[in-house]
């Protein structure tokens, strides 16, 4: 099964095509810059984390 990528809903906002896109499968996460087909995979606990430090730092 291919992956499903959602785009970031705070991409493109320059206009200029840059996007970040993500695909979740319940056990880990796949990040990529939408130029390019190369992605990172890490797993769901860690992109937790990471939204959840990002989250409080915005609210800070």
């Amino acid at each position: 099964m291919s992956a499903v990528w959602r785009k970031s809903s705070r991409s493109n906002g320059g206009g200029n095509g840059d996007c970040v896109e993500i695909a979740l499968d319940g056990v880990t996460a796949r990040i990529r810059d939408s130029k390019g087909w190369a992605d990172a995979t890490v797993a769901a606990p860690a992109w937790s984390a990471f939204l959840a430090m990002v989250k409080d730092e915005v609210r800070s």
